[in-house]
């Protein structure tokens, strides 16, 4: 098991990789798109996306192609709570909260079939792909406690596949993970904190 030392290197690693694919892949970032829409469009669903901050991959291009099922965003309650997933309309209001995300300004909770989550790093060898913060990987354990069917989903730049990624306890599995490249089936999660 890496310490966290390297644990913290590898991170700077995983974010200036992100930076500098977010800086330089323009146009081509969207692409991701056309895999998740054909591996994953199907009617009826519920998708839980997220507002991009910094360098993170945007998911509104796949969004856009689920737009005809219900969609759904995360609001951070409290730093250390759960995420709350709230309805919202593909090019609905949103408002900034008071951690910077932005969020619909109202709207009913929902329990979700997909759940798309953004990486910091992943190894496509497995086991660890790295997510924002912790709030995703505390949520998933919670969210696949009550709903069975959930499918999580990474997103990420190819520039972010690294290797020999620590896994640790806590990890949970990823079913896909979506660069703009390639659709990687990788196997754990991992708390990738801070931005």
């Amino acid at each position: 098991m890496a310490g966290p030392e390297d644990r913290t290197q590898l991170r700077k690693t995983a974010f200036a990789a992100r930076k500098a694919a977010h800086e330089t892949l323009g146009e081509a970032r969207d692409s991701h798109c056309a895999f998740v829409a054909g591996a994953w469009n199907r009617q009826g669903l519920i998708i839980a996306g997220y507002m991009p901050i910094r360098t993170e991959i945007d998911p509104r291009p796949a969004m856009k192609c689920w737009r005809d099922n219900q969609l759904c965003l995360p609001v951070i309650v409290a730093k250390d709570s759960p995420l709350l997933f709230r309805e919202w309309a593909y090019n609905g209001p949103l408002i900034v909260s008071e951690f910077g995300a932005q969020i619909p300004p109202g709207g009913a909770a929902r329990t979700h079939d997909i759940l798309i989550v953004p990486l910091v790093g992943f190894d496509a060898m497995g086991p660890a792909p790295w997510i924002w913060w912790g709030f995703y990987d505390r949520n998933l354990a919670m969210l696949r406690a009550t709903n069975p069917r959930l499918r999580a989903i990474g997103f990420a730049y190819e520039a972010q596949n690294l290797s020999q990624l620590p896994a640790e306890a806590t990890d949970q599995p990823l079913d896909l993970i979506v660069t703009e490249a390639a659709i990687h089936h990788p196997a754990l999660a991992y708390e990738g904190k801070g931005d």
